[in-house]
């Protein structure tokens, strides 16, 4: 099983979720204190889509890496695997492997 968690977009420290918690419009990070309801923390920043923002409702927010209200924000969430005791990358490569050998 794995850990739910996001990166600060200003220092890159891990930053977990835990039980579904969101982000409060108040937190910070607790290594850089930068804001984390940013745009620069939402699943939906995008640089090369207008308004930097795949979200189609959400308003204009001009400075992207500070605290903003709104109300589409989620965080950008990634799962950090961890690995069996007992299993072997390299084994599970090998295996893989063999399935394309001729």
């Amino acid at each position: 099983m794995g850990d739910v968690s996001f990166s600060c977009f200003n220092c890159g420290q891990p930053i977990p979720v835990l039980g579904g918690t969101k982000v409060l419009k108040n937190d910070t990070c607790s290594k850089c204190d930068a804001d984390l309801h940013c745009c620069r923390n939402c699943r939906f920043f995008d640089p090369a889509v207008n308004n930097q923002c795949r979200e189609t409702q959400a308003e204009w927010v001009a400075t992207k890496d500070r605290r903003n209200y709104c109300d589409y924000f989620e965080a950008s969430t990634h799962i950090t695997l961890v690995k069996k005791s007992g299993v072997q990358a390299d084994d599970a490569r090998k295996k893989f492997d063999s399935l394309f050998k001729k």
